[in-house]
């Protein structure tokens, strides 16, 4: 890859990452609610998640799956039903320490799994193997620069977005401030399904 393919690459990496989506939402109710620690096993899922994502859409399967209109509705229907499930849950969450851990439970296995629900998360996936892996003549070595940028952006947007809930974790503890960040993270939550199912329109 030469200088600009990087440097367009960082850029993509950095305006997808770092801006507000169900990943970082959830990085940051789960910090915020349950503390960094607890946190860390979801922060450290989305790279995890993405990165087979990703070798999925380079192997050429996630195109397969997004030509099929069913199986590209059932993915983000899916998606859609998961977030809305977590933003029904979250809602409701007033208490730190004593939050049943239940309304949150999001654990490693399940933030894998999320990556595969995001419509959002396939289609920066089938961007950047269109942009920069399909086509070219060394497709494997491309996608091996790629994979440890995305992991290092996916990682660290995610852990950012944490540090941040966790910092508020105690000034929300006072009266009902948890409660009325929870709700406005499930509302983030609850929108940020209706924006995938509005672009998938």
């Amino acid at each position: 890859m030469n200088w600009q393919e990087l440097s367009a690459l960082l850029i993509l990496a950095t305006a997808s990452s770092f801006t507000p989506g169900p990943n970082t939402t959830l990085s940051t109710a789960l910090a915020a609610n349950f503390g960094l620690r607890r946190a860390m096993g979801f922060v450290c899922a989305v790279p995890v998640g993405w990165s087979l994502l990703l070798a999925f859409c380079s192997a050429g399967a996630g195109a397969l799956i997004l030509a099929a209109p069913v199986l590209r509705w059932g993915i983000l229907l899916a998606g859609m039903a998961y977030l809305l499930w977590l933003a029904a849950r979250l809602a409701n969450s007033r208490q730190l320490t004593q939050a049943d851990a239940s309304r949150l439970n999001v654990t490693f296995g399940k933030g894998v799994l999320l990556q595969f629900l995001n419509i959002k998360a396939w289609m920066l996936a089938l961007s950047i193997v269109a942009a920069f892996v399909a086509g070219q003549a060394d497709p494997l070595q491309r996608f091996l620069i790629i994979l440890p940028v995305m992991i290092f952006f996916a990682f660290t947007s995610n852990l950012a977005y944490a540090l941040v809930g966790s910092l508020l974790r105690h000034w929300l503890a006072q009266g009902q401030r948890l409660l009325v960040f929870n709700r406005t993270m499930a509302s983030a939550l609850a929108l940020t399904a209706a924006w995938l199912l509005w672009s998938a329109l």
